[in-house]
């Protein structure tokens, strides 16, 4: 089949692999039909290279069609339509009866010390071969795979693999009260939708954040405040306590994560990490501060006394600097994690209707064959031809 494969920093390739085979007897293979374009790949494009290997391949927003079920699957069958969920998740241990999904402890990858595993995303979580690609095995065929209706284009449904859960998980754990202020940095796909279900879910005041035009244009269409950080970086924070009432937003949602513009000091971590040996520039990532934090800072420094933080971007580095007395003295609740997909199908599932208040039938910018891929990863990482959601077609 073909597969879209890691072989080095800005290097991906498609090519021919091995098609996936059951291997336990609750194993399902899926035909992908779409696969997403994440800004989390964009960090194995870019940063955690010495936690892949070449010849991995990369993905972990796919939907398909059940191709072929194991001996144990009584949940699915072949010609069912479903969804995959980016976390690997059993659905039945102690961690998914939470909620936890993100977490499970079948999957988790002990000997990396992390949490569970996940599609297309390093040995860090689990090396397991991803979607971008013709063909995916799927573990825990009863639980896993959310089973969806025939008919409408995959747009529809894709979006529950990761874009949707993340950003409704992002804005549950930053607890805007009713009626309320959340600021959203970042307005990639995970920071658009938030914002969307932030104002679907009663906020009254939603700021949006990023100093990409189209990206500042398409949330200001769905009625999203914004503002373009090219003019206001050096008094973001102003600027924003000048539209809520001196004080600023109840909450904020950090959706940029580890590649920040703005953090001159964790860029050069960054570019020297990579010019290490890959073993000697993970060992520096697992023990130093390679992020670009300057997002996480401008939350800090933005969200009023006594209000809430929502990391929805994802960090890596181990020992990088917060101002905790700040975060202290100002009283602020932080919540973080990868999200829990399971979790939060159901709140998702009604909104997913003709209707669309959320916009998912028309949130991808860009339809491309996965034989296309690496042009697509190189334009969606410049922010060219206003690239804010890409879809594999294989």
């Amino acid at each position: 089949m073909k597969a879209l494969t890691w072989q080095g920093k800005r290097d991906v390739r498609v090519d021919e692999v091995p098609d996936p085979v059951l291997r336990d007897p609750d194993d399902v293979i899926v035909r992908i039909t779409s696969s997403g374009l994440c800004g989390s790949d964009l960090h194995l494009y870019e940063v955690l290279g010495p936690f892949l290997e070449p010849g991995d391949i990369l993905g972990h927003e796919p939907m398909g069609v059940i191709e072929e079920i194991g001996s144990g699957v009584s949940a699915v069958r072949p010609g069912d339509r479903v969804v995959v969920p980016f976390n690997v998740s059993c659905g039945t241990c102690f961690m998914c009866g939470l909620g936890l999904h993100s977490q499970c402890e079948t999957s988790q990858v002990r000997d990396q010390g992390m949490g569970g595993s996940l599609f297309g995303y390093t040995k860090l979580y689990g090396q397991v071969p991803g979607g971008q690609a013709e063909y995916l095995r799927v573990p825990y065929g009863n639980k896993l795979p959310i089973k969806v209706p025939d008919g409408p284009e995959d747009d529809r449904y894709v979006f529950l693999s990761d874009v949707l859960p993340t950003a409704w998980q992002g804005v549950e754990y930053a607890d805007v009260p009713r009626g309320g202020s959340v600021v959203v940095l970042g307005l990639g796909p995970i920071g658009d939708m938030a914002a969307r279900i932030a104002l679907h879910r009663g906020a009254g005041k939603v700021i949006g954040v990023d100093r990409v035009p189209e990206r500042l244009d398409r949330a200001r269409s769905r009625g999203v405040e914004t503002i373009d950080l090219a003019d206001h970086d050096d008094d973001l924070a102003d600027a924003i306590r000048d539209r809520t009432d001196g004080r600023g937003p109840d909450s904020v949602i950090d959706a940029v994560g580890m590649e920040a513009h703005g953090s001159p000091v964790g860029k050069i971590a960054q570019q020297i990490a990579g010019l290490l040996p890959d073993a000697l520039s993970e060992k520096l990532m697992r023990t130093a501060g390679v992020d670009r934090m300057h997002a996480l800072y401008q939350a800090i420094d933005i969200v009023r006394r006594g209000g809430t933080i929502s990391l929805s971007g994802v960090y890596g580095g181990m020992a990088d600097p917060l101002p905790m007395l700040t975060i202290f003295d100002k009283q602020i609740r932080l919540h973080t994690g990868q999200a829990n997909v399971h979790r939060w199908v159901r709140d998702l599932l009604p909104l997913l209707s003709d209707d669309d208040p959320l916009g998912v039938d028309t949130f991808a910018t860009h339809h491309v064959p996965l034989t296309d891929a690496p042009a697509a990863y190189e334009m969606f990482q410049k922010k060219e031809d206003g690239a804010i959601k890409v879809l594999f077609r294989p």
